[in-house]
């Protein structure tokens, strides 16, 4: 799953070591977003790994129930009109522009013809 809010950009999966503990791997490109992620919601997020190899260059650990928690307390919090301008203003001009990027790209979708999908 990709979260995209106005702190920060993850990537959640569960990778095979996942499965046993019951938790899940928070990735993201900007090591930033991880510790805002933990300071704004989720403080039980393990340790920050940094892992430039590979395509998400830092990750850490959760358990999957602390996460749930988390997108409640995160749903609860949106106070916006707007998700772009309320990312700029947090965050700034150029990751507005990114994610704007993202919104371009997504906006293809609704141009399709899906046949009713």
């Amino acid at each position: 799953m990709w979260l995209v809010t106005t702190f920060g950009f993850f990537s959640i999966v569960e990778k095979p070591d996942d499965r046993g503990p019951g938790t899940l791997t928070v990735r993201a490109r900007v090591r930033g977003d991880l510790v805002s992620l933990r300071a704004k919601y989720l403080p039980e997020l393990g340790e920050i790994e940094a892992s430039p190899e590979r395509d998400y260059a830092w990750r850490a650990r959760v358990a999957k129930a602390d996460l749930a928690a988390a997108l409640g307390r995160i749903a609860l919090d949106i106070d916006y009109a707007n998700f772009k301008s309320e990312v700029a203003q947090r965050m700034g001009y150029a990751r507005e522009q990114i994610y704007h990027e993202v919104w371009e790209a997504m906006a293809a979708l609704q141009q399709q013809k899906l046949d009713g999908k």
